[in-house]
């Protein structure tokens, strides 16, 4: 793709370098902006500095938060003895949109994929475990995708879980095999949630 202009070429460059954007997607993208008023694209400049300068991850859950401590794990309705474990911050946000869930939730921040070098110790899990030594919590839902690297997960955090006497669930498999937890309809994934079952069900599938 050739260019007249430097700097055209570099703003379509970084541009590109989002997930799911290509060279021409964000060629588009760029010339969009270059059109808008000046105000509008300093906004989107000074919100993406803003969000990368001060975003901050709850203490408690790991999800993105703008204070130490997120405003799902300080609403003291929520039943703390239930936690949800999900990959990362747009599973909490497709839960949340069913409003089918009532407890907590610990995001991992990924899933356990030799493939790709992410091993236990890249993710939250060991914070997870040392969570559920404390004796608060009653039932933990597995609710990470239906995918291998999804399940090998849950066994590994299943395993960790041996002898803390702490029930652990996942969803039902209303969400097909291999499918990631965002792109499931609310529907589904609230009768997903309500419908958990047993953790060891899930093994003898």
């Amino acid at each position: 793709m050739e260019f007249s202009s430097k700097l055209l070429e570099s703003a379509v460059y970084e541009m590109s370098q989002l997930p799911g954007i290509g060279k021409r997607t964000a060629l588009r993208l760029v010339l969009h902006l270059l059109k808008r008023p000046k105000e509008q694209t300093a906004g989107l400049a000074e919100a993406l500095v803003n969000l990368k300068d001060n975003i901050k991850f709850c203490k408690n859950c790991h999800n993105i938060s703008d204070v130490a401590v997120c405003e799902i794990c300080s609403n003291p309705r929520r039943d703390e003895s239930v936690v949800c474990v999900v990959e990362d911050i747009r599973d909490v946000m497709a839960i949340e949109n069913t409003g089918q869930f009532q407890g907590l939730y610990h995001v991992l921040g990924g899933k356990i994929s030799p493939m790709e070098g992410v091993g236990p110790q890249d993710l939250t899990i060991f914070s997870l475990v040392d969570k559920a030594k404390q004796g608060k919590i009653k039932e933990l839902i597995l609710a990470l995708s239906s995918t291998m690297e999804g399940d090998t997960t849950n066994f590994y955090i299943y395993k960790q879980l041996d002898g803390l006497g702490i029930k652990t669930s996942t969803i039902a498999r209303g969400i097909a095999v291999g499918d990631e937890l965002e792109y499931a309809d609310e529907v589904t994934l609230g009768r997903s949630i309500l419908n958990r079952i047993p953790f060891e069900n899930s093994l003898k599938v």
